[in-house]
């Protein structure tokens, strides 16, 4: 294991000198997660906390550790994954790599103890006990339910997607080295003890993992035990690393992670093309060429100060701008997210209750999992495109290949499957009245006729996505 940073009683002093306000000892037991809706469930993970302090004084900012002497709450903690699952879930044919990593710190370095192809569990046990190997179960979210209600509904409260690993490592040993990770961090305690130690970053913010070396990082900025039920949050760029203290059999911890790519500068990388694009329309000086030979240059400083002043056409038309395509960022989350958690038992959604008629009033349902977008006609190959809306939905997507990459979540064709709806642009209005409204009727749609009224409604409702009320 690597050194320890300083004694656990100066530095858990320095901690609560350091962070008063992070570190909370719930004064009054927080009730079981909250699932009305996404809001209240983000609510009862923080809880003690607001959300509005939460927002304002850490997220991106600095460590939140939120510690809990709740037996219910640590009793439902456990109930998310506990090392006694593990045996049921090798008998569903868990691979190495895929499904399971085995690790374990060695001088600083992250040792991979993988076997090949399928997960023995009599093995992993064996490596466990012996090896003293750390156990990482990737997005465990397929397998649990309860993970895929609080996952789906953390989809839905931050507009990105959210992973999670479970980590269950061995008393007197650490799976992973020092390191930073590229998301947001929202670490549960499930079973057992873990020593964290938390460093100053080194790269605020980062938007990529990296292994930093103890001589590097210096003294923690905080160092805790976390026990059942209670929350640790970190910023992405925050160096850490943890171990399960000897006199502990073992530790089980789910980390849940989410904006990763997720910045104004990625947000920045899917608009721009399309503004671009719909500037040149009406700006000549976007339509003009680049000097002769430019892409042949090794310095083009002559050329900045012509970008520049484009950019800043860019600026003013962004500023007049109502609405601003990003049509990537949004279908990569609605194509990847996880559908709504109905119940493992619950049948695939299908169209129920009454047809929509032209005098039916019509409402939208799981608003959280479907987008409207104006993209260019994706069936229409000719060299004028037309512009077309879009609606997309997340509501067949499978959670069984939740956060598992395009490698298994594709179609026969090897594509990856996109779930929705193509209109012309004529619909947008109408569309925006079915998402901006509690209710509206089928008549008042604002499109010309009425039979375009009821194929809008009659489409929407063969993908589940309106009821008649």
């Amino acid at each position: 294991m690597p050194k320890k940073g300083g004694k656990h009683a100066e530095t858990g002093k320095e901690m609560q000198a350091q962070c008063k306000r992070a570190k909370v000892e719930a004064a009054c037991s927080p009730s079981v997660m909250t699932f009305e809706n996404p809001d209240s469930l983000f609510g009862s993970l923080i809880s003690p906390i607001k959300q509005e302090t939460f927002f304002r004084e850490y997220w991106e900012q600095k460590p939140l550790l939120v510690q809990r002497s709740d037996p219910l709450l640590a009793a439902y903690y456990q109930s998310l994954f506990q090392l006694s699952d593990l045996k049921d879930l090798c008998s569903q044919g868990l691979y190495y790599g895929r499904d399971i990593n085995i690790c374990r710190c060695v001088n600083g370095k992250k040792k991979v103890l993988n076997k090949e192809g399928k997960v023995n569990y009599m093995q992993l046990k064996k490596d466990f006990d012996q090896k003293k190997a750390t156990i990482q179960f990737h997005q465990p979210q397929r397998f649990k339910e309860e993970l895929w209600k609080i996952q789906e509904k953390l989809e839905c409260y931050f507009g990105s997607l959210v992973g999670s690993n479970v980590y269950i490592t061995p008393q007197g040993s650490q799976g992973l080295p020092p390191h930073y990770d590229d998301v947001e961090v929202f670490i549960l305690q499930l079973e057992g003890e873990k020593h964290w130690r938390l460093y100053k970053p080194t790269v605020h913010l980062a938007r990529e993992y990296n292994v930093e070396p103890e001589d590097r990082i210096g003294n923690p900025t905080h160092e805790f035990i976390l026990k059942p039920g209670d929350l640790l949050y970190f910023p992405r760029g925050t160096i850490h690393q943890a171990d399960t203290p000897l006199g502990i059999s073992y530790s089980t911890h789910v980390t849940i992670s989410t904006y990763q790519n997720n910045s104004w500068g990625d947000f920045l990388l899917d608009a721009i093309p399309g503004l671009v694009f719909d500037t040149a329309k009406d700006d000549v000086a976007l339509r003009t060429s680049i000097p002769r030979q430019l892409l042949m240059q090794v310095d083009i400083v002559d050329s900045t100060k012509k970008l520049s002043s484009l950019l800043r056409r860019l600026a003013d038309r962004l500023e007049n701008t109502s609405e601003l395509r990003s049509s990537d960022m949004k279908k990569d989350f609605i194509m990847n997210r996880l559908p709504p958690c109905l119940g493992c038992d619950s049948d695939p959604l299908t169209p129920g209750g009454k047809l929509p008629k032209i005098d039916s009033k019509i409402r939208l349902q799981f608003r959280d999992h479907a987008i409207i977008t104006v993209e260019p006609d994706q069936e229409n190959s000719d060299e004028i495109r037309r512009e077309m809306v879009y609606v997309y939905h997340s509501l067949k997507n499978r959670r069984e290949t939740h956060m598992m990459g395009t490698e298994d979540d594709t179609s026969e064709e090897g594509m990856s499957q996109t779930h929705g709806l193509r209109f012309p642009l004529s619909y947008l209005d109408a569309l925006k009245q079915i998402w901006s409204s509690s209710s509206v009727s089928v008549k008042e749609l604002n499109l010309i006729s009425d039979e375009e009224k009821e194929n809008l409604a009659l489409s929407l409702w063969t993908e589940c996505l309106i009821e008649v009320i």
